[in-house]
């Protein structure tokens, strides 16, 4: 068995590999992003991917089985209950959720919201699930008019206010935010995460801008990156990870503005002299393309990212490894606009891999923190079985 010095791991958010074993208790039989992709885009191209084992976790149209494979291959399930960005990372860290954040399909309590109004001295609109760029086509105008915020949700557990950069300033959004984020931590409402959603542009021509800000609960118990931490060992969260565990266990964070800025960070930090982990989420998969069901996007920007892989493998020391996961689901074919509940690919690459092994399949996603937990020496999380040995 080897250590490494370094720990790169790559979460592609939303891109699940098909159904769960207990998909059908989530209303999500028969989901499967990354296949059903493929099969819209009739096959995709993405031979780095292909290089590392994906089609050989599961055949995926258009990308060739490696034979062999420069990485070692599996798919993992979901232990934890539910489907969401903060449960499936937290899961990645060792920890294993049970109660689950609320959703609000019917809008949130009027009782929330009049306290939210009071405190934030602006009134509310919206308050119903929707997309981000639909309700901004709908309700912007009457935002510029009134000034009133634009709070909606969504089918995962978050209050969503958007607001325009010139009439609610950016440092009054993430104030409202932050009373929002204080109104919430009551536990009758257990919202997982506020963000704020601001935006710029003219009616019919609003558009999102990167200063996106997440305010998540914090994790319900101490993680890997926690325990990385305190042993002095560096934590770097690029793009929304801090966000996702509320700076929790984080040493260093860099935000991002899109995946391709994900990917250019992600160089940059390899390019760094560091010891401890390097941890980045690609949102857009999820946020662009998985919840506006637009799989044609989605593929895409698979084969972007793809395209991108070959600067990362350079960059790879002797003692660094690299993994390649996500979090959960989010089949664009499938109804509804919701995440589904799918196996996640995991891909574990290292300089010394010459022919990669399939992994048993993995039973919790809290087997990635065991993994780091061990390969540091440090305390082990509660959940999750390490498969360090096991990396030849």
């Amino acid at each position: 068995m080897r250590n490494y010095k370094r720990v790169f791991i790559i979460v592609m958010d939303s891109v699940g590999i098909g159904e769960a074993p207990d998909a059908e208790q989530f209303n999500d039989t028969g989901a499967d992003t990354l296949g059903h992709i493929a099969a819209y885009m009739n096959g995709l191209h993405m031979p780095n991917l292909a290089s590392l084992g994906i089609s050989n976790i599961k055949e995926i149209k258009g990308i060739e089985k490696a034979d062999p494979p420069i990485a070692h291959f599996t798919k993992m399930q979901e232990a934890s209950n539910g489907k969401d960005t903060m449960t499936g990372h937290w899961e990645l860290m060792g920890l294993n959720i049970q109660q689950p954040f609320q959703t609000f399909p019917d809008g949130f309590p009027e009782e929330l919201l009049n306290e939210l109004e009071e405190k934030s001295g602006r009134k509310v609109i919206g308050n119903k699930p929707a997309s981000g760029t639909a309700i901004l086509e709908e309700l912007g105008m009457e935002h510029m008019n009134t000034g009133a915020l634009i709070v909606y949700t969504s089918a995962d557990s978050v209050l969503q206010i958007a607001a325009h950069e010139d009439i609610v300033p950016i440092e009054e959004q993430y104030r409202i935010c932050q009373i929002a984020r204080e109104i919430t931590l009551d536990e009758k409402y257990m919202v997982g995460r506020i963000i704020a959603r601001p935006f710029v542009g003219k009616p019919g021509a609003f558009q999102r801008t990167s200063n996106r800000h997440d305010y998540a609960l914090k994790p319900f118990g101490r993680t890997v990156m926690n325990e990385m931490k305190d042993a002095g060992y560096d934590v770097i969260a690029l793009g929304k990870i801090s966000d996702i565990f509320d700076g929790e266990g984080v040493t260093e964070s860099i935000r991002t503005t899109d995946n391709e800025d994900g990917m250019t960070k992600l160089v940059d930090t390899m390019r760094k002299d560091f010891t401890g982990l390097s941890f980045l989420n690609l949102v857009d998969f999820d946020a662009k393309f998985g919840h506006r069901r637009d799989p044609e996007g989605y593929g895409k920007a698979l084969e972007a990212f793809d395209a991108r892989l070959p600067e990362v493998i350079k960059e790879m020391k002797e003692d660094d490894l690299l993994i390649i996961t996500a979090d959960h689901g989010n089949d664009p074919l499938h109804e509804g606009t919701d995440h589904t509940r799918e196996y996640v690919p995991l891909l574990v690459h290292h300089t010394a891999v010459t022919k990669g092994t399939e992994l048993p399949i993995r039973e919790t996603f809290a087997d990635i923190g065991a993994t780091i937990s061990e390969n540091f020496n440090i305390k082990m999380p509660e959940f999750g079985t390490s498969f360090l040995e096991e990396l030849k």
